[in-house]
């Protein structure tokens, strides 16, 4: 019986907490540009004030429990998909930033304002994906899947980055994510599919 009300207990937290964050993403959306209150968000989400600060602490804590939040749905949607293609990992996380455009653009300012540092990212899917490549074949054995990652996730956050300047749209950041990937795996491919992940180059000639 213990187990079940810890369970509960648990769960309700959950809830609160995905209801503060929807409440926080729904106010930056009305005013991109301001930082919520505990107390607006509080309003909002229907909850007391000092859930706020339980939950997600004071309000510099916001940007950390928002990038929290969207490792929360990353995760959930590479659930349902095959999370060891690396194709699927950029393409969901492009996907994922673009679906909510004024939350993303505000909630990466915050991040490199504040100096967060994430405890779990993309890139931890990211060098997964790589390394079950590697595990099948597909790349060469002497290749550092960790490295060849990380080369990829600077390409994407250069471009992610150019996205929330304003300066390319949707589709060019999804497209130049994807000739980041696709450049690092015809590099890497082994000789029996390098004709194949040359393909996505060769029909696309380049991202612009």
């Amino acid at each position: 019986m213990r187990t079940t009300e810890g369970g509960l207990r648990e769960r309700h937290k959950a809830q609160r907490r995905r209801r503060i964050l929807d409440a926080t993403r729904e106010l930056l959306r009305d005013e991109p540009e301001s930082v919520p209150s505990a107390e607006r968000i509080a309003e909002r989400a229907a909850v007391a004030p000092a859930t706020v600060y339980n939950l997600i602490g004071p309000r510099e804590k916001i940007w950390e429990a928002l990038a929290a939040g969207f490792m929360d749905q990353l995760e959930d949607r590479l659930a349902g998909l095959d999370a060891d293609d690396p194709r699927e990992v950029v393409g969901s996380t492009v996907r994922l930033f673009v679906d909510d455009p004024v939350v993303s653009r505000r909630m990466v300012r915050g991040w490199e304002e504040s100096g967060l540092v994430f405890d779990r990212g993309p890139l931890v899917q990211l060098r997964g994906a790589m390394a079950h490549a590697r595990a099948h074949g597909l790349l060469r054995e002497d290749i550092d899947t960790d490295a060849l990652a990380a080369v990829v996730a600077t390409s994407c956050v250069g471009a992610l980055h150019q996205w929330v300047a304003g300066l390319i749209d949707d589709g060019r950041f999804l497209a130049r994510a994807l000739f980041a990937l696709d450049v690092a795996l015809a590099a890497a491919a082994a000789d029996p599919h390098r004709d194949r992940l040359l393909a996505p180059l060769r029909t696309r000639g380049g991202a612009r």
